[in-house]
């Protein structure tokens, strides 16, 4: 029996409040018919007995306590899906925004998603090519992981997830079955016009699905949006058997987000006033990465926060470097040489990284060429934090050589065009180039016999370098 409850308790802000309410459901839909036959659309937000709030979508203004009905869904919140959302733009609550009319679902899923079995799960092993060197090398990207980028205000982390989408790719026998989720939350409209031209420009649109949450769309969007591209991410991989790249951001509007409506619910208070259940909730998106036995599909998460302060113990990026598996970290210091992107390299990992790089994988010297430029970059630091006590000019002729080594790896490794992608050979030779600037003395996390096949003295770098610098001019023009 369908009932229409008349009228509210109570109104505040974007939540109606309404008594005597028998058989609701936690995130339940509501539909609010509005005297001129208007609807507008609400979700449940909190239960007490047979009092219920409810967060109406498209804001309160022209409701008044007697001035439209209710009428319970039955449902929670769900997405329309099909194959056919591959190259469409959505809003942040799964409506189309792009003018090619509504999809038509062949299912209808729960945006919450479903429990991911544990023993289900598969190990993350093959790696995900970003075409960028500090992390396909330093802080290697695996299918199935989530691994975060720790951003900072006013850097280029908005290019770097536009980058990482139109490059991103996985190896041949399986690039066909590679899909793209991309969700921004919070962004301004030539932030989202910027996205929506560079994926039409380097021809990926057709691969992704875009979800657009702007400034101005009402707070409980905002939480909707990470939920709907998850889900539709899910569907992808477990139903379609695609490899999906989810990309969220920022997930520090979503977290203020979340505090708002946390606030406005009249809860208390956590650290710096977000919720206490902020974990909890980080993590109900973050786990819906993975791959499971019954599908040949997988789920891999890049989630981009902008650290208020630059402080990486905020609750945000502290609770999200807690669940994910590593981070990538941005540093403005480097962002300041001119270096893009300004991976700091000591701050970032990738935990699941020795797992998916080696033989069969990347290339049998990747591991130990990766410990040994970690090793050599910490001791750069070490010698730049003793010149400027004693100055460089009392520095020992090896320490001049560390210095050489770091502005090199950072100039040239680090450092990279926003158009330029690079394979994962082009990277891993440009990096032993560099590292061959250090004596063979100094390389002492790599074994002999790879020292005597890829270490290159003066000579062998006049040539590599002749060959490299024809390489990065090809790389514009490779697929």
């Amino acid at each position: 029996m369908i009932i229409d409850y008349v009228g509210a308790q109570e109104i505040s802000g974007s939540l109606v409040v309404l008594n005597n309410i028998k058989g609701a459901s936690f995130e339940e839909m509501v539909e609010i018919r509005l005297k001129n036959a208007l609807k507008r659309y609400g979700r449940i937000i909190q239960i007490d007995g047979e009092q219920v709030v409810i967060q109406v979508f498209e804001g309160t203004h022209s409701l008044s306590l007697s001035n439209f009905s209710t009428r319970l869904t039955g449902h929670p919140m769900q997405i329309s899906l099909s194959p056919e959302i591959l190259g469409r733009t959505f809003n942040g609550a799964g409506k189309p925004i792009d003018s090619l009319g509504e999809v038509f679902a062949l299912t209808k899923r729960d945006i919450n998603g479903k429990p991911m079995n544990p023993v289900s799960r598969i190990y993350p092993r093959d790696y995900i090519n970003t075409g960028i060197s500090s992390i396909d090398v330093l802080a290697t990207l695996i299918r199935g992981q989530k691994l975060p980028i720790f951003s900072g205000s006013g850097m280029r982390h908005n290019d770097l997830a536009a980058q990482i989408v139109k490059q991103a790719r996985i190896s041949a026998e399986n690039k066909d079955n590679f899909a793209i989720v991309f969700a921004a939350m919070g962004v301004k409209n030539d932030v989202a016009d910027y996205f929506r031209r560079s994926f039409r420009k380097s021809g990926v649109i057709s691969k992704t699905v875009t979800f657009l949450n702007l400034s101005n769309d009402p707070i409980v969007e905002r939480v909707l949006t990470p939920r709907c591209a998850l889900t539709t991410a899910e569907y992808l991989a477990f139903e379609l058997n695609k490899h999906v790249l989810v990309v969220l951001t920022d997930m520090t509007s979503y977290a203020e987000a979340l505090r708002e409506l946390s606030s406005s619910k009249g809860e208390i208070p956590g650290r710096k006033g977000f919720p206490g259940y902020l974990y909890s909730d980080l993590a109900s998106l973050y786990e819906r990465a993975g791959m499971v036995k019954q599908s040949s599909g997988s789920v891999t998460q890049i989630p981009i926060l902008t650290m208020p302060n630059d402080d990486i113990t905020h609750p945000i990026p502290d609770l999200t470097g807690y669940i994910t598996e590593g981070q990538i970290v941005l540093d403005k210091s480097l962002a300041g040489k001119g270096i893009y992107p300004p991976v700091s390299i000591l701050s970032s990992l990738s935990r699941l990284m020795k797992d998916g790089i080696g033989d069969n994988f990347t290339r049998h010297d990747h591991p130990s060429l990766a410990n040994q430029l970690f090793a050599s970059y910490a001791k750069v630091m070490d010698v730049i934090s003793l010149a400027s006590v004693i100055g460089e000019d009392e520095l020992s002729s090896i320490d001049r050589k560390y210095l050489k080594f770091g502005r090199l790896l950072e100039s040239k490794f680090l450092n990279q065009a926003f158009d330029e992608n690079r394979s994962i050979e082009q990277s891993l030779d440009f990096a032993w180039l560099i590292l061959s600037t250090l004596p063979k003395s100094e390389l002492d996390r790599i074994d002999d016999k790879l020292l005597d096949l890829y270490y290159r003295d003066e000579n062998k770098i006049k040539q590599g370098k002749a060959v490299l610098n024809a390489a990065l001019n090809d790389i514009s023009k490779e697929d």
